[in-house]
């Protein structure tokens, strides 16, 4: 069971958060502001941070800073009645890893929480699940039951962005620059090329497909 750590200055909100992620079926640990929640740190496991960032003695920026000049790379949604886009541009620049404005809607704050703890969790373990298919980043394999296959690095590597964010939409631009490098010299065209690669690869496999999106790119979808 995965626990969460609410830090939140208001009492109501606070209780409010708490009850609802009870609900959910995660154990919840509450801070009235950033330097008290810098204390439950210290003392017990905490898998992600739902901040506020209005608080006394320190807030949620002050928070988030703090963490990441840690190297601590604990998962953040940070929660705001501050709407400009600029203090949400602030939120990203410090570190935060998903931002909200209130008033809350809870199932999409829920939804929020389990991608970030699904990607926190991506990212430890270097593998994704997807019922019998294991994607293996070390090894870059891909197994499903007996059946096992070794893929080029650069298929690998753009199978294993599209599913650690399934549904989400990338640019031909935006996987040549991470996969191949900005500074690449070859051409969007190369992406085109390895997702028909993959296609073939996998085009009997019911878990997952990789979907064109007409002039916009491309996205994995998960079948189960």
């Amino acid at each position: 069971m995965f626990q969460i750590l609410v830090a939140e200055d208001d009492r109501h909100t606070r209780r409010l958060l708490q009850a609802v992620l009870q609900d959910a079926g995660y154990r919840v640990v509450t801070a009235g502001d950033g330097a008290e929640a810098l204390e439950v740190l210290d003392r017990q496991h905490v898998d992600l941070v739902v901040l506020d960032v209005m608080m006394p003695r320190m807030d949620g920026y002050a928070f988030t800073e703090t963490l990441r000049a840690c190297n601590n790379n604990l998962p953040i949604l940070m929660v705001s009645a501050k709407q400009h886009p600029t203090d949400k541009k602030h939120g990203f620049l410090v570190g935060t890893d998903d931002y909200m404005t209130k008033p809350i809607d809870e199932e999409e704050m829920l939804l929020r929480i389990r991608a970030l703890l699904r990607r926190a969790q991506i990212v430890s373990e270097r593998r994704i699940v997807l019922g019998d298919v294991v994607l293996d980043y070390d090894s870059l394999s891909v197994r499903r039951g007996e059946t096992v296959q070794v893929l080029p690095q650069k298929e690998f590597f753009l199978l294993y962005k599209l599913l650690s964010y399934p549904g989400k939409i990338f640019t031909r631009i935006q996987l040549m620059d991470e996969i191949w490098g900005a500074d690449s010299d070859t051409g969007w065209e190369t992406v085109t090329v390895h997702v028909g690669r993959l296609r073939k690869r996998f085009q009997d496999w019911p878990e997952f497909e990789i979907v064109s999106v007409r002039g916009l790119g491309y996205k994995a979808v998960r079948k189960i």
